[in-house]
């Protein structure tokens, strides 16, 4: 499926998606924002980047506070998790020059209950070896476009602090700060602040309905 620049949804959405070219799952141009480089290539994520993804997860839930995860999520958890959260929100990987997963990213619903559903949370992961490459930022600015065409409004992130580099990553591309959640989480023996950050998507002043990720010209 290729999709020509400049590809427009649906009236009701009323945000132009692109321009960009999509071939076979990977866009093609925008090498603004690292769509496609040099050294990496984003794209949907698929069942089989688990092992990929975990590894690159793993040591953060180990080794840190960044996720609030105790224990790290086995390869087929992470599978479970790629194919449940594709059905309604995007979820992308970057690959090195190699073809291998260098970094991940993709939304969640916000809160349960549906007044929020136009509210997404965001998180991205990089592989140790090619942080502070701009791949972060990169497939956050490609997420954030999509998460906007399928007609979601806000997104939020939570941090664990102290964290300078995310909290640089998502300011960087549009969060801005809202407040802390004191001692709200407890890991590695203490306890961890959680800093909430806000981007906006689009402007409404009433929501569209929802574009389901799995029905999208996206996949």
């Amino acid at each position: 499926m290729l999709l020509q620049e400049g590809w427009r949804l649906p009236p009701q959405i009323g945000v132009t998606c692109g321009p960009f070219f999509y071939r076979g799952r990977v866009w093609l141009g925008w090498n603004g924002v690292g769509l496609m480089t040099d050294r990496q290539t984003i794209r949907v994520a698929r069942a089989e980047d688990a092992e990929a993804m975990a590894a690159i997860y793993a040591p953060v839930v180990v080794n840190t506070a960044i996720s609030f995860e105790l224990e790290p999520p086995s390869v087929e958890e992470m599978r479970q998790r790629i194919v449940s959260t594709l059905e309604r929100l995007p979820w992308l990987v970057s690959l090195d020059n190699k073809g291998a997963v260098s970094g991940f990213a993709y939304a969640s619903r916000h809160r349960e209950r549906l007044a929020y559903q136009w509210s997404v949370d965001v998180t991205a992961y990089v592989r140790e070896d090619v942080r502070g490459q701009g791949i972060g930022k990169a497939l956050y600015l490609r997420l954030l476009e999509i998460l906007a065409c399928l007609g979601y409004c806000e997104a939020f992130a939570g941090i664990a602090l102290p964290n300078a580099a995310s909290v640089a990553l998502h300011e960087s591309v549009g969060f801005r700060s809202l407040g802390v959640y004191r001692r709200v989480g407890f890991k590695l023996g203490q306890w961890h602040d959680v800093g909430w950050w806000q981007r906006r998507l689009r402007e409404a002043a009433e929501p569209s309905e929802l574009i389901a990720f799995s029905k999208s010209a996206y996949t």
